[in-house]
């Protein structure tokens, strides 16, 4: 049997590389199992391959699942489209984001309110686990899931807010300095009490709880990967009961 693995942020610097291309035999393990050999290549990572979220084919999988042959798996640590009258945005760029446009994309003739979030690049933190000072941050993704996970974000949110009419979710990818914009969640509604504050604050916090990305923050003093503590679990599947 041969996978695919591919490590982001912490794991891929501790491990020396993107991805791999492993085999195994006999043809049956489980996510648990991959976990076990990936410690015994790795064991300087043990902690953090214990600790590390897993994906399968784009999709959170947890210890017991099998793995079959060709499977795409991903492991990181835990992370820091639309038409007609439901308009929404998914954007993984690398470019400064055009607040205008993105407001544009999603208001409609019905729209009367819209609620933007947006992050921004400090240059100075006061928090543990952060840099004191920052020169700049580098910001990367598993990309093909984070567009999922953002859509799956956009569904929760109607699902919340059914009144909220569009939704952008934007995050920057790349090297960022101090002042630029991170990342930005949009909501519109037809009136400013149908959702739309409530539901872009639930937009950055759910993003930060599932969406694979992850920053590094740089300073004169050196750079370390930011993480977070939320590991996923059943309810984060897309279409879970």
């Amino acid at each position: 049997m041969q996978v695919n693995v591919l490590f982001f942020a912490t794991l891929r610097d501790m491990a020396g590389t993107r991805s791999l291309t492993l085999h195994f035999s006999p043809e049956q393990m489980t996510v648990a199992d991959l976990r076990r050999d990936l410690i015994e290549r790795y064991p300087d990572m043990a902690e953090n391959i214990k600790a590390a979220s897993v994906a399968v084919n784009e999709e959170f999988a947890f210890d017991a699942e099998a793995i079959k042959d060709g499977d795409a798996i991903a492991l990181f640590p835990p992370v820091s489209g639309g038409s007609g009258d439901k308009p929404e945005l998914f954007l993984l760029p690398t470019e400064p984001i055009d607040h205008d446009a993105l407001i544009d994309a999603i208001t409609t003739t019905a729209t009367g309110a819209v609620c933007l979030f947006s992050g921004m690049v400090r240059g100075e933190t006061q928090r543990e686990g952060h840099l004191p000072q920052t020169q700049f941050l580098e910001y990367e993704a598993y990309e093909p899931m984070a567009l999922a996970k953002m859509q799956q974000v956009a569904a929760e949110i109607r699902e919340h807010w059914p009144l909220v009419e569009g939704i952008a979710i934007a995050q920057r990818l790349g090297k960022l300095e101090v002042g630029q914009n991170t990342v930005l969640i949009a909501c519109s509604s037809p009136h400013r009490d149908d959702g739309c504050f409530e539901a872009a604050r639930y937009g950055i916090d759910r993003l930060k709880q599932i969406v694979p990305v992850w920053k590094k923050e740089v300073g004169a003093n050196g750079a370390t990967w930011i993480e977070g503590d939320y590991k996923p679990n059943e309810a984060d599947r897309a279409n879970s009961e």
